[in-house]
């Protein structure tokens, strides 16, 4: 797994998914790690609806960028409590390339290239790391 900053794998407490490259799993992962992560630290609700439309973001990506290359193998979510208390959720896809931050904001009529801003914004740390040996990547965010 992709090595994160400060983080450390607490036991119990967390969502691991795999599914098809389809628009169709966005809904339903958003809401796994909803719903498990408030089940195990209901206290934690604003951390959790802050990373629910965030995970959205990610698999988004993951999921076009798996369609793009033709490559239809599963993506992967991975979401957990940290030892300090906070979030991270790591998206992984077998696509090649890297997700880039746009430079600055797109117009209103864009329908694209707000999700890394996002996360940018609202994340305290976030980053890409490959996973496999070929093509892939996975992206993470910490709250």
């Amino acid at each position: 797994m992709c090595s994160v900053p400060g983080f450390v794998q607490e036991s119990g407490g967390d969502v691991r998914l795999a599914f098809p490259p389809s628009p169709a799993w966005v809904r339903p992962a958003r809401e796994a790690v909803r719903t498990a992560l408030t089940e195990v630290v209901p206290a934690k609700r604003d951390l959790i609806e802050t990373a629910a439309p965030l995970t959205s973001e990610l698999v988004t990506n993951a999921v076009v960028a798996s369609l793009d290359s033709l490559r239809p193998v599963p993506v992967g979510l991975y979401a957990a409590w940290t030892s300090q208390g906070g979030l991270r959720v790591v998206v992984q896809d077998s696509a090649p390339g890297y997700p880039q931050v746009p430079p600055g904001v797109p117009p209103p009529e864009e329908e694209h290239g707000r999700g890394l801003l996002l996360i940018t914004l609202h994340a305290l740390d976030w980053g890409v790391c490959h996973h496999l040996p070929g093509p892939g990547k996975a992206v993470w965010f910490v709250l």
